[in-house]
């Protein structure tokens, strides 16, 4: 029987350096060798790799034109797969493009926290996707503007809120009585997840031709992933548990870490290497993460990719997370050196620096107040009363992002200051971020006689691409972000004895509330923002549209 394509393609690896190379990564139901060959004579072809019975290929394509956009083809064993010939598919020829030499525009758009759920009976309870918003407009104009890269900042699949179809399909495998339950449990459940994120078919097109970069979240893996010492020891003791962790970091790694990395550091990279020559890698990639879960310190999900003269520095701030109440750290030491050198070194080799969290850095006012103070307690500050109690409240409020590390906190900002400093700094640091469910813009105001730092340095949050935020929660980020809200953060610092955070913060811009994308435009040094929102058209929730909200210059230049 010849060889079907299971899911993909996926362009995740434009070279904006030399502009004649990409990846495109598919999965196929056999062994075979997958090819892409463009309609400029451009592409690749290579052998699959085998995990857990599953068959995945990362396709270099070479030979492409600078500054040219061509379409392209999938093929397994030398017969056409991709595009479907099926008559209902109505999306144009997928393609790849890639940047003229010189380039000095690029176009980024960004969000996070996709529920990947289909409708039921065409009405979706979350309301219309972003993502699949953006693909029915960019297939309805060809000639529309559109993404240069899509970043997607976390929770792209959700291992412990899965949807009702998935957890019939679950009840057909195990008795869902028993721990996990309705939560996926190995490596051949979270490939389900991503079947029913990336089959959707605007999704499907959408990936096949803009390329990605991804950083995972909590709900990757399970909320709360990571929150404290105490939490994973917790988990550890769950007979589920070890087989979760593993089949998560195993699942991130072929889906979405292996399409973050350039062609080069595929070349480096040993465990890719070893898996590809095996006739099964499954045990391989088994033992890797086996090894991430124990020592953190031994790998890293941060990278680097660079637009032309935009970088982007994509921070792991889930996985490597330093869990000694009295050492509390987003990275260890080795990772934070790599994250000083990435984002100051030669600054004047970019205009705008991006740092990609899937965490924000400036949170609302009683939010950061809270997690310090929260952090604080649990090290006992307040005695082992408050210190037992503070962790029960850490978990269930999820306090648990970088004001929860108060001096990786500290250490980031200084750096952002810093990156952002001297005659060669870039024009602007942006931190863009998600998983808080509502978008915003924050801005730092740095102390007096400090010495601002030349570039305008701003944290940029924007989630969901598709969830919902109960009512009573928007309630309480307004809040946070109120007067009122910034007076109860203070206070809750005070109770901590932990001092006022290392730089103040104003909003500038939201919060809103909806299934949103954001998406930044930089040309030269000048950089604008805008903020749509994904809206029912005419009153018809099947038929949706994305709506300007918010846009405005984040330069003077723009």
């Amino acid at each position: 029987m010849a060889a079907g394509l299971r899911l993909g393609p996926l362009l995740r690896y434009v070279d904006w350096d030399r502009g004649d190379r990409a990846t495109v990564w598919v999965e196929a139901d056999r062994p075979c060798t997958a090819e892409v060959r463009c309609a400029d004579g451009a592409g690749g072809r290579v052998r699959t790799f085998q995990i857990a019975g599953h068959h995945y290929a990362l396709v270099p394509v070479t030979g492409l034109t600078p500054g040219s956009t061509t379409p392209y083809e999938v093929l397994l064993d030398d017969r056409p797969v991709w595009p479907p010939t099926d008559p209902g598919h109505r999306y144009p020829a997928s393609t790849i493009t890639t940047p003229r030499p010189g380039a000095d525009e690029l176009r980024v758009t960004f969000g996070s926290c996709r529920w990947a759920a289909p409708p039921a009976g065409g009405d979706d309870p979350v309301g219309p996707d972003a993502l699949d918003t953006l693909a029915t407009r960019l297939a309805a104009d060809p000639g529309a503007e559109r993404p240069d890269v899509l970043l997607l900042l976390g929770d792209q699949v959700y291992a412990d809120e899965t949807s009702k179809a998935t957890r019939r399909w679950l009840a057909e495998r195990r008795d869902l009585r028993e721990e996990p339950g309705a939560q996926v449990a190995d490596y051949e459940e979270y490939t389900h997840l991503y079947y029913e994120s990336w089959l959707d078919p605007g999704v499907r097109w959408l990936l096949s031709t803009v390329p990605s970069c991804m950083i995972f979240d909590d709900h990757d893996v399970i909320d709360d992933w990571n929150t404290s010492a105490s939490w994973v020891a917790d988990m550890r003791r769950n007979g589920w548990w070890r087989e979760r962790i593993l089949s998560g970091l195993m699942s991130y790694w072929v889906h979405q870490h292996l399409g973050n990395l350039s062609l080069d550091e595929l070349d480096a990279d040993p465990l890719y290497a070893a898996v590809r020559a095996a006739p099964d890698g499954t045990e391989l990639l088994r033992r890797f993460a086996a090894e991430a879960d124990a020592d953190p310190a031994s790998v890293r999900w941060s990278y680097r990719r660079d637009f032309g003269r935009t970088r982007l520095v994509m921070v792991d701030s889930r996985a490597g997370r330093v869990l000694d109440e009295h050492k509390r750290a987003m990275h260890d030491e080795d990772e934070e050196r790599w994250l000083v050198e990435q984002m100051t070194k030669d600054p004047n080799s970019c205009d705008h620096l991006l740092v990609g969290a899937s965490l924000p850095w400036l949170l609302a006012p009683m939010m950061h107040g809270a997690e310090t103070w929260n952090a604080a307690l649990c090290r006992g500050e307040r005695g082992p009363r408050w210190a037992g109690l503070s962790e029960r409240v850490r978990r269930g409020a999820d306090l648990e992002h970088w004001a929860a590390f108060p001096d990786s906190f500290e250490r980031l900002t200084r750096l952002l200051a810093e990156a952002g400093s001297g005659p060669d700094a870039p024009a602007t640091v942006c931190v863009l971020s998600g998983d808080v469910h509502h978008a915003y813009v924050a801005e730092p105001e740095w102390p007096e006689g400090s010495g601002p730092p030349s570039a305008r340095v701003v944290q940029l949050t924007c989630s969901p691409a598709h969830n919902r935020i109960p009512a009573v929660l928007r309630l309480a980020f307004r809040l946070s972000w109120s007067r009122a809200g910034r007076r109860i953060g203070r206070a809750l610092m005070r109770h901590g004895r932990t001092g006022p955070p290392v730089v103040d913060w104003r909003r500038t811009g939201g919060p809103w509330f909806g299934n949103q994308l954001m998406t930044l435009t930089l040309r030269g040094r000048s950089a604008r923002l805008r903020l749509e929102h994904a809206a029912a058209r005419g009153g018809d929730r099947r038929d949706a549209e994305l709506r300007t909200v918010h846009e405005r210059p984040l330069t003077d230049e723009a």
